[in-house]
């Protein structure tokens, strides 16, 4: 096991804490020059000497379009504390060892219909068009995803697919996208209805069950909506206006996002380490709602995946970037990263996904789990948020316990910016420039709440594996 090391940080200079700039190692962010501190182990003893106008919690979409709006536009002063070890929230992208980008929580394909959010990324990265194709082996046949009249002639004897098509479009307009379960519901007799029964138990049941340990009925019919039966013949996963990938990676694109001279990055920390020692006057929480609330109603359930990484000698590994296994296997689909990319490569890697419980503390908790019963738990945590009046923001997928797509995290955090941040930009401070916290009576116990921290000058402590 790794030792150890107390690394004391300063605030103060350059971004990715450490003694040195931040250097890009195989997509990954290193310390620079202050690697080698943490090779040998030796601390580098420092004071904090800054006060910031905003602790954001969380380096993902949301966290970092704030400190970054909050930076240029209102010129203020922004720490975004990070647990994890690299900026990018689960879109972090990095080399592998055989030099292929890829996507350490599995693909990320960048969509959307809005304008103000393509826009405002697009000040950060340039793009890389890219529409993204799906496939699924279902009864040893390859289908375009989401189900749609394409899959229905690849499934089916010709006269059988063409029959069917032809009852579909006499129900539907061509064009129409069907919920799967809005579809079954539909009290289709005869040959529609068999097709609806077909797609639900070949394309949805079995891989709903898997990723979710749910069937499509007990979850929010929200979560199989998302992947419509469509009345065409349109292969693409997504239809959006706007699809592409950052042309060099996500993280690149994160790296210009929190730039700015008013933003300091702290990794490998989390925010209870150093609330009571960093003095700043709001913050902004991306994390679990149920973790900052000491979980006091108990934990928030969420889904957690495994990526299995295999790197292919040899060009190309599936004929597009993601094929899906609903009926086969323990996982649920393998990425190629290199149809989303468009590197140039002799060999290839690959992920494979495999769907688990988040067990807190061990996994990352990727997927809310919308079920009724869950959201009372979650708006039973948010009415206790309303206690700190609106000293604390809480937005992103965790903090909101809803699952964002990027550009509705974007769009989040955007409109958070104008409603609540540039709003309120100068209300509620002391004349000594700190925020007075209301006590917060069910989480009084926990001494790094921010109502109870306090402003003496020591050392920030952050644990920093050394090898």
């Amino acid at each position: 096991m790794p030792a150890k090391a107390v690394i004391q940080v300063v605030l103060l200079g350059s971004r990715w804490r450490g003694n040195g700039a931040p250097a890009r190692d195989k997509g990954h962010f290193s310390l620079g020059s202050g690697a080698e501190d943490l090779k040998s182990c030796q601390p580098e003893v420092v004071r904090i000497e800054k006060m910031f106008d905003w602790m954001i919690v969380g380096a993902g979409f949301t966290g970092a379009t704030l400190a970054e709006q909050i930076a240029s536009q209102l010129n203020q002063t922004v720490m975004v504390v990070e647990r994890r070890d690299h900026i990018g929230g689960n879109a972090y992208d990095y080399l592998d060892e055989h030099g292929i980008l890829v996507h350490k929580y599995g693909p990320h394909i960048f969509h959307t219909n809005s304008s103000q959010v393509w826009d405002y990324l697009s000040r950060f990265t340039d793009w890389l068009p890219y529409n993204h194709h799906v496939l699924a082996v279902i009864d040893g046949k390859k289908i375009p995803l989401p189900f749609n009249l394409n899959s229905l002639h690849a499934l089916f004897p010709h006269h059988t697919a063409r029959r069917l098509e032809t009852l579909l479009l006499e129900r539907f307009d061509e064009g129409v996208h069907v919920p799967i379960l809005e579809l079954r519901a539909s009290n289709m007799n005869g040959d529609l209805g068999f097709l609806a029964d077909f797609i639900y138990e070949k394309v949805f049941y079995s891989y709903t069950l898997k990723q979710w340990e749910l069937t499509p009925d007990e979850l929010d019919p929200s979560v199989t909506a998302r992947v419509p039966v469509r009345i065409g013949r349109d292969n693409r996963y997504f239809l959006d206006r706007y699809q592409a990938m950052p042309k060099h990676g996500y993280t690149e694109m994160f790296r210009k996002m929190l730039s700015h001279p008013n933003i300091e990055v702290v990794l490998n920390t989390d925010y209870t380490e150093i609330i009571d020692v960093v003095k700043f006057n709001r913050m902004i929480y991306t994390g679990e709602i149920d973790a900052f609330c000491g979980f006091v109603y108990g934990e928030l359930p969420y889904r957690s995946m495994h990526f299995e990484f295999k790197h292919i000698r040899r060009g190309a590994y599936q004929e597009v970037a993601q094929v899906n296994y609903p009926n086969d296997h323990d996982f649920t689909r393998i990425t190629e990263f290199k149809h989303m990319t468009a590197q140039q490569a002799s060999a290839t890697t690959i992920a494979v996904d495999y769907p688990r419980p988040c067990r807190r503390g061990r996994d990352d908790p990727h997927y809310p789990i919308p079920m009724p019963e869950n959201q009372d738990l979650y708006n039973r945590y948010l009415k206790e948020t309303h206690r700190i009046n609106g000293n604390v923001l809480f937005a992103g997928r965790l903090a909101d316990y809803k699952y964002y797509n990027m550009d509705e995290a974007v769009r989040r955090a955007l409109d958070l910016f104008e409603t609540k941040v540039a709003a309120s930009a100068h209300a509620g401070s002391d004349s000594t420039g700190r925020l007075r916290f209301r006590s917060h009576p069910i989480i009084q116990h926990q001494p790094l709440f921010p109502g109870q921290c306090n402003t003496v000058e020591r050392p920030v402590q952050i644990m920093a594996e050394c090898g």
